[in-house]
């Protein structure tokens, strides 16, 4: 690699193989990195939040909320350690090593493919408990949720593995100096994540939450066909039609995020390498990564015991004896 005199070098005692550093960030660039940095740090703290609820509260030991628990995990490894990567990456020398490069992007499938997992999980726990309201008891149980989590994060790590085990064995094998971290994916490897980790997933999804959506509102048109002049009657069918109208709204909100956040980062690897590689296509990681911010608003803030269990948590009430019993829903 040849380098103009004076040029400012990532490691300057490598003069023939290390990268020109970065230009200094202009105050645009500074206020993007802040912004970033503080999106990283909100994911964070979200995520933790509903981590320390749902572990804390026995009330909300349920299986919906261990499949949130597991969501919000995903979210905060993303959060804690691979948007602050993705900074590093694009805007700085690259200075954690080869290796770590290589850990980097097995780490960013791993976390990806379970929270993608997750999502699946969770529109089939939706499926089930508004298309089958009387067997949802005796078939999610807390025990068979649990494994489906376990079973998921196994097979994350095995998929990504797989996927970028030469990439794990040869470090650095596409880097062209020292100093920068390049990801690239085989042709067959990134067909096969396409279809395992997008496009499956999404049609699952959406095939789930179409049907949810179209029973939910079957039934409560069902309901209101049914209403009679008794006033308990009327308000229980009220009421039921009004939480299942707000659960298909809800479920449309998730896809229609889930879509935004996945689909530019898909379309751009679809398109090559040279695209992830290029700073330009920086937003699209963000943007990929962003999903990691809403899921704690979209999943735990439509939840009353949400707001509850934060309060007692910032207010450090967890920390008082038998705290883990109190009445949270």
């Amino acid at each position: 690699m040849e380098v103009n005199d004076g040029a400012e070098l990532c490691f300057p005692l490598l003069l023939n193989t290390s990268c020109k550093k970065p230009p200094s960030p202009g105050s645009e660039a500074l206020l993007l990195n802040i912004v970033l940095s503080s999106v990283s740090l909100l994911t964070v703290a979200l995520n933790l939040l509903i981590i320390i609820s749902i572990s804390h509260f026995r009330q909300l030991h349920t299986p919906t909320n261990i499949l949130l628990l597991s969501l919000a995990v995903s979210d905060f490894l993303l959060g804690l350690l691979l948007m602050p990567g993705e900074i590093i990456r694009q805007t700085a020398c690259w200075f954690l090593g080869d290796l770590m490069c290589a850990l980097y992007n097995c780490l960013s499938y791993i976390i990806t493919s379970a929270s993608v997992g997750d999502m699946v999980l969770i529109s089939l726990d939706r499926y089930v408990a508004i298309c089958y309201p009387l067997r949802y008891p005796t078939r999610v149980t807390e025990r068979r949720v649990k494994v489906c989590v376990c079973l998921c994060w196994f097979f994350s790590v095995f998929y990504s593995v797989l996927i970028v085990k030469e990439d794990l064995t040869q470090p650095a094998r596409f880097n062209s100096c020292s100093g920068e971290c390049v990801i690239v994916t085989e042709y067959i490897a990134g067909a096969v994540d396409l279809v395992l980790t997008f496009i499956i997933p999404i049609t699952v999804i959406i095939i789930l939450y179409m049907t949810v959506f179209v029973v939910a509102v079957s039934q409560a048109r069902a309901m209101r066909s049914h209403i009679t002049a008794v006033p308990l009657q009327l308000s229980v069918a009220l009421t039921r039609k009004k939480s299942e109208l707000k659960a298909a709204r809800t479920l449309s909100v998730v896809v229609v995020v889930f879509l935004m956040c996945f689909c530019p980062y898909y379309c751009v690897s679809v398109a090559g390498d040279n695209l992830l590689n290029n700073p330009s296509a920086t937003f699209v990681f963000y943007l990929f990564f962003f999903n990691s911010t809403l899921n704690p608003l979209i999943y735990a803030l439509f939840y009353r015991w949400f707001r509850k269990a934060v309060k007692l948590v910032v207010t450090l009430q967890i920390l008082q004896p038998g705290s883990c019993e109190t009445n949270i829903l």
